[in-house]
């Protein structure tokens, strides 16, 4: 006897599972349920709709109800809200919302494809007319319609995830003077702060006003539309923002409403407990997407990953587990990208935060290769910041940030990830080589052999936040004369690499040296020469450029 599957919740999660059961049985009676007027849109083009990047509202639609009526033979129910789970009858509570009919479905197989809602701390002020999130067609339709009916011109993001400077983004490319709030010292979570460093100098740059460290402390109404149309935005230091607009994107949590209902399990992160086959606690009810809590894949610490990819997987897993068709999701690995005006940010795996919070042995390496051969015109430096374990070389985490090749080198990084890699296998990679491409060390397989580098001994690194005024050791700058004359760390010595080998005598041997250039290579270089010439000596990873940066955002 084929099952009748109620599904609760659509977009990505809940369509990819119903969409998935239909490919697996033609007789399976398949109920799709959801709370707004559309069933399976595009909620990550969202700002850029707003932007005009995406110029035709249809465009966000990735399938209609009748579509799915039609092609898939689903009985869609949209603005039909989920109250309730009996899950000794099995029975699911539903509300028709325009009417407010409410009535009871019986399933046999339930899965809850519910998301995540929207964090509304209690800040005064919050809700009131001009303030938006933006999770829903209809949100980004609010937002349209107040940008035009108010000619804005002033807006306030209060958040810096991705949907924050997305929409920051998209508002600054209509014309609105922008600021982002940012409870954080840093913006997008998910990067070490070396990293989000990148992002803090782009924003910056555009005349994106760009407060780190400073929350949100009340929404005060103005006094005239003229002041603002929308709130003055009182920051925790006294600073005041005039919006015409506010949006708020202060992040997300599992919305495990329903499933408390039901009597399920819900984790120590706040998302609803799953095992790997995305079952729930009680019998014949599944979950899925941003409302469920995973395991970290490298860490093995469970979490909350609120992304569209991992959503779409665990729908399909479950439909397939229904049907008898065994499969396991072995855990998030995070695998992210995002674009900030002219530069793009993508992590993958573990960061050193979080390694660092759980007591786990890491070694981190910098590197700022070209995004493709430095001969061939256009080459861009990318950004690269690669984790790995110090004792079998496994590579734990990746961070990117650049103008191009972002997005393939962070899709190879997070196969690498999935696949247990250690650095030798990351050297070892054959990837495509042409000029306009990249090169023949592709960044990924120059990240490899830096990383055998360290694991064999060859050299030891010294790190950005090392160093300091009253630090142990001896700074030596092996750049060019001119390079140094743009900036360079204080009380540093300066000896050129090519007269290195001549000048040894000029450097202590009592003590360490931590040698640097602007990138890390020749500083490799002159690491290597003093080493064989018994010296006590590390290269600052990264070297110049990520020290610089990372100082300078510290400091903002």
């Amino acid at each position: 006897m084929s099952p009748k599957i109620v599904i609760i919740g659509g977009v990505a999660a809940g369509a990819s599972c119903a969409a998935r059961a239909r490919r697996l049985s033609e007789e399976a009676e398949i109920v799709l349920v959801e709370r707004g007027p559309y069933v399976s849109f595009a909620n990550c083009g969202l700002p850029y709709y707003i932007g005009g990047e995406i110029a035709e509202r249809q465009k966000l639609l990735v399938q209609t109800a009748e579509g799915l009526r039609q092609r898939f033979k689903i009985d869609v129910r949209t603005e039909t809200e989920a109250i309730s789970v009996d899950s000794q009858t099995r029975n699911v509570r539903l509300r028709h919302l325009p009417s407010g009919k409410e009535y009871n479905e019986p399933y046999d197989e339930l899965v809850l494809a519910v998301g995540a809602k929207p964090l509304e701390p209690p800040i005064d002020g919050l809700h009131r007319p001009g303030h938006f999130f933006l999770r829903t067609i209809p949100d980004v339709d609010a937002i349209q319609e107040w940008l035009t009916a108010h000619s804005c011109r002033r807006a306030v993001v209060v958040g810096g995830g991705y949907i924050g400077l997305e929409t920051a983004e998209q508002l600054h490319k209509r014309g609105l003077h922008v600021s982002i709030v940012e409870a954080l010292p840093q913006v997008m979570a998910p990067l070490d702060p070396d990293m989000a460093a990148y992002l803090h100098r782009e924003i910056r740059s555009h005349g994106v006003d760009l407060y780190l460290n400073d929350p949100v402390a009340k929404f005060d109404h103005p006094a005239s539309p003229q002041e603002a149309q929308a709130s003055l935005v009182v920051l925790k230091s006294g600073k005041v923002l005039p919006a015409d607009i506010v949006i708020l994107g202060l992040g997300v949590r599992p919305n495990t409403d329903l499933a408390k209902t039901a009597g399920l399990e819900i984790g120590q992160t706040g998302g609803i407990r799953v095992d790997e086959f995305m079952r729930t606690s009680v019998e014949h009810i599944w979950a899925a997407g941003d409302a469920v809590e995973v395991k970290d894949f490298v860490t093995g610490q469970a979490c909350v990953v609120p992304l569209a990819g991992p959503a779409n997987r665990q729908g399909r897993i479950i439909a397939d587990n229904i049907f008898g068709y065994e499969s396991r999701y072995p855990g998030t690995i995070g695998t992210a990208i995002l674009r900030v005006f002219s530069i793009s940010a993508a992590c993958a795996g573990a960061n050193e935060k979080t390694l660092a919070r759980l007591g786990r042995r890491y070694e981190v390496t910098h590197l700022h290769p070209a995004s493709h051969a430095s001969y061939y015109p256009g080459a861009k430096p990318l950004a690269m910041k690669i984790i790995f374990d110090p004792e079998n070389g496994r590579l734990l985490g990746a961070q990117i940030v650049g103008h191009e090749g972002v997005d393939k080198r962070i899709d190879v990084l997070a196969t690498a990830i999935r696949a247990h890699m250690t650095m030798d296998d990351l050297a070892e990679l054959e990837l495509a080589y042409a000029p306009p491409f990249g090169s023949a060390k592709d960044p990924v397989n120059l990240a490899g052999m830096i990383g055998q580098n360290v694991l064999r001994g060859l050299v030891r690194h010294a790190h950005w936040h090392e160093i300091a005024p009253d630090a142990p050791f001896v700074v030596l700058d092996v750049r060019t004369a001119a390079e140094r004359a743009k900036g360079a760390i204080p009380a540093s010595i300066h000896i050129p690499l090519d007269e290195l080998r001549d000048r040894l005598h000029e450097l202590p041997r009592d003590r360490e040296i931590v040698v640097h250039c602007a990138v890390g290579l020749r500083s490799y270089l002159a690491a290597r020469i003093l080493a064989q010439n018994g010296f006590k000596v590390r290269n600052l990873t990264g070297a110049y450029k990520t020290w610089e940066i990372a100082k300078s955002s510290a400091g903002a």
